[in-house]
């Protein structure tokens, strides 16, 4: 409420000054302008004074808080290192270190304003004190909250100063623990854990303190101007920019969740960067502890970062203090960041989600039946990183470095070479309450939530130039290909891509300058050897950097998952019989596909799944449905295709797949022994059998596919009890069944770039190898 209409009333300014200063300024101003006020200062402990309490002693009182906000233009400097430079002033301005209060107060007097935060009388606030903690104003925490509305009021004035992207929480562990909902949730603790009423309560208290974020202004600003180097050369950044203007309006009502994809270090630092320039509030984002090292963890924790132990087992003080804070910052419409894959992809796609946060914000909010939140799928893709190779290192067996002071000063250096664009875009945001809603009861309904999230971000996934030119040269095998041959290998896949409605960088891959400028890029990171010795260029992956590039390729290989899968299914249907059901045949044959990489890829629900083969039928034959159906229609089908993708997109799953099938066959029905002993045991075993070319891709050698193809075995019960030797067996001999249809089609592929090549007889002439090896002649295939 204002003051219009309340002349004669009593008033009582609160003041928030941080230096005698301040203090000094806010007193002139309270003279000028309620001169008949009590003015009441506020320390910077939780405690209020005692002057308050006594103020607070009739309803009719009209409580008017005000503090001093120093204020600067925002840098608006070209440049990366005079932007960085305008930043660290502006951060300079806004700490507004106290002893340095006179001198700023007289060469800046303008930059010294008062900020008067929302009046209301005390009635109002007795009112707003029992909903809130459940008590009446005669306690001793009614002037302890009337000075948290106090600053809580001057802060959103000063956000319309300074903008949204400087809403922070104040007080947060104070706010929680003496709100009406912490003595029900020590008491529950209290029964379950069998501990004191007063253990219990400085356990809270403790967890609260470790991870919650205290963000302020002048923190956010250093943290700007220290991290601004890990991005700024690096990357020019793209964003959704209409979808963030949705989000903008769903803000105002509810808190936002966003969950984006994780492939780099830089993720939060870009992302937070894109929504502070755009005026959204900064997020709590919810990391690991491995990063709170000094000085990282005391500027992230007042920046925004909530560090979360990377595992707390048992412990059940410390989940339930993560629900409550979570539930809290939902309630006061804070923001929210995490990570749902719990991790870097070192492999270039979309991992599993983790479900634990999920859980506890689920939780959080089934405990408060008034609150909904927004879940935000977010894709963050980059052109290149350039810790790639890092963590094609750590696949090959080799181990993470430890993360320290070190760790980040060579982290920043590396961070100095451009490497092309990041990209920012939004999925369709959903509502959590009706997410859960529609997943329905049972075991599977955060998997199913979190499933959603996954497949909005791989939907806004672009297919970068850089995904695609490695594609094709890994498609291409050892074998160098000049820069036009490049071109028509990518030119039916940005087809096919932007007939799918999939974004392309049309100038990046339409134009000889564009893809050449991509390639030499790549060739600047190591991964792609140029070379200039003969009549004209020749581009090849390098030795030893296949990892690195399978990386790149792997962030667009969920667009072509379904078309990989049909061609597999229409192979099969060229086995069939002739009185087989074509049709059944293709489902049959998908649905044992899906199963098998439902630890590697996203499928949609089985009918949303039958719908998108269909149209990617249509794409493969746009007559499909006016033919015969008869096997021979599928292989003249597979003859015409523009392109074959399912070698490129499928052959390391599968191999790896093979090598840990292999594994287990040969243990028989004896157990595995421990995990990490087993899958070093498939990294040296994956190695040979590269080098003996009994595998196809040196990429598929990789302890992450090694373990997601041990959670398919898992699933299927192949790990321990039951004599599982036979079922081991079966699991091999249908990864090798697969292997070799993938081995027919890699020929088919490979005879139709020979033609694009110049170098080869027209593809739909070319036989395709039967299921058994012998070649089919042409007798009755469709024309």
């Amino acid at each position: 409420m204002t003051t219009d209409g309340l002349a004669g009333t009593r008033e009582v300014v609160i003041i928030q000054p941080r230096s005698f200063t301040e203090r000094s300024i806010l007193q002139r101003w309270a003279e000028k302008e309620h001169p008949d006020a009590r003015v009441v200062p506020l320390g910077a402990g939780p405690e209020a004074p005692g002057a308050l309490g006594a103020a607070l002693d009739g309803d009719d009182t009209v409580i008017i808080p005000a503090r001093i906000t120093w204020v600067t233009p925002e840098p608006d400097e070209s440049g990366a290192l005079r932007k960085l430079r305008g930043l660290a002033t502006t951060a300079a301005m806004r700490i507004a270190w106290s002893p340095l209060h006179p001198t700023m107060a007289r060469f800046r007097p303008d930059a010294a304003r008062v900020v008067v935060g929302e009046p209301a009388t005390v009635a109002g606030l007795a009112e707003r004190f029992a909903v809130q903690e459940g008590s009446r104003p005669g306690s001793g925490g009614f002037a302890r909250f009337v000075a948290r509305q106090a600053v809580l009021a001057c802060d959103r004035a000063e956000r319309r100063i300074l903008g949204d992207r400087y809403k922070v929480p104040r007080r947060m562990v104070e706010q929680i623990t003496s709100s009406h909902r912490f003595p029900k949730l020590v008491e529950r603790l209290v029964r379950q854990t069998g501990s004191t009423r007063a253990e219990i309560e400085r356990r809270l208290v403790s967890c609260l303190h470790e991870m919650a974020a205290v963000q302020s202004p002048p923190a956010i600003d250093v943290f700007r101007a220290m991290m601004g180097p890990m991005h700024t050369k690096a990357w020019d950044v793209q964003v959704d920019e209409s979808g963030l203007e949705r989000l903008r309006e769903l803000n105002k009502e509810h808190a936002l969740v966003f969950l984006p994809s994780h492939r780099s270090y830089a993720d939060p630092l870009v992302f937070a960067e894109v929504l502070h320039e755009r005026n959204f509030p900064r997020n709590h984002v919810l990391g690991g502890n491995n990063l709170s090292f000094w000085p990282m963890g005391a500027l992230g924790r007042r920046a925004g970062v909530v560090f979360i132990r990377r595992s707390f087992g048992g412990d059940t003080v410390y989940k339930a203090a993560i629900q409550e804070y979570l539930g809290h910052l939902l309630a006061k419409r804070f923001n929210l960041e995490w990570y749902i894959e719990g991790g870097r992809s070192r492999t270039g796609k979309l991992r599993r989600p983790r479900y634990g946060l999920l859980r506890y914000l689920v939780a959080a909010l089934e405990d408060r039946p008034e609150l909904d939140a927004v879940l935000v799928p977010v894709s963050i893709v980059y052109d290149q990183l350039h810790e790639v190779g890092a963590m094609a290192a750590e696949q090959r067996g080799g181990d993470k470095k430890a993360e320290g002071l070190g760790w980040l000063y060579g982290y920043f250096r590396e961070q100095r070479r451009h490497v092309g664009t990041a990209r920012v875009r939004f999925a369709e945001p959903l509502s959590l309450r009706q997410a859960l809603a529609d997943a329905g009861e049972g075991s599977a309904r955060l998997e199913k939530v979190a499933f959603r999230v996954c497949a909005g971000i791989n939907r806004v996934t672009p297919a970068t130039a850089t995904s695609l030119a490695t594609f094709a040269l890994l498609s291409a095998r050892d074998r160098a290909l000049t820069l036009q041959q490049v071109r028509e290998v990518v030119a039916p896949l940005a087809d096919y891509l932007e007939a799918r409605g999939v974004p392309v960088p049309i100038a990046e891959l339409r134009t000889r300058h564009g893809l050449r400028m991509t390639l030499d890029r790549l060739a600047e990171a190591g991964v792609v050897t140029i070379y200039s010795g003969g009549t004209e260029p020749v581009f090849s992956i390098s030795a030893g950097r296949h990892h690195v590039a399978a990386f790149y390729r792997n962030g667009a290989l969920h667009h072509l998952l379904n078309r990989a899968m049909l061609e597999l299914a229409l192979l099969r249907v060229g086995d069939a019989d002739e009185g087989d059901d074509p049709v059944e045949v293709a489902w049959r044959e998908l649905a044992r596909l899906r199963d098998l990489l439902k630890f590697e890829f996203f499928f949609s629900t089985r009918a949303e799944f039958r719908d998108e083969i269909m149209n990617e039928a249509e794409l493969v034959d746009a007559e499909w449905r006016h033919r015969a159906g008869k096997p021979a229609d599928a292989r003249a089908a597979l003859r015409r295709a523009p392109l074959l993708v399912a070698p490129g997109v499928l052959r390391s799953f599968f191999d790896a797949q093979l090598v840990v099938a292999d594994r287990l066959a040969v243990l028989g029905d004896d157990p595995m022994p421990e995990e990490k002993d087993f899958l070093d045991g498939c990294l040296g075993v994956g190695r040979q059998m590269l080098m003996q070319r009994k595998l196809d891709r040196p990429d598929s050698v990789s302890r992450e596919l090694y373990a997601t193809a041990l959670r398919l075995a898992e699933n299927r019960g192949l790990l321990a009890g039951g004599a599982p030797g036979a079922r081991r067996a079966a699991w091999l001999a249908e990864v090798s069944a697969v292997i070799e249809d993938l081995g027919r089609l890699a020929g088919l592929e490979r005879a139709r770039l020979e033609v694009v090549l110049g170098e080869g007889e027209d593809s739909a002439a070319v036989p395709i190898p039967g299921a058994t090896g012998h070649v089919e002649g042409d007798s009755g295939v469709a024309s």
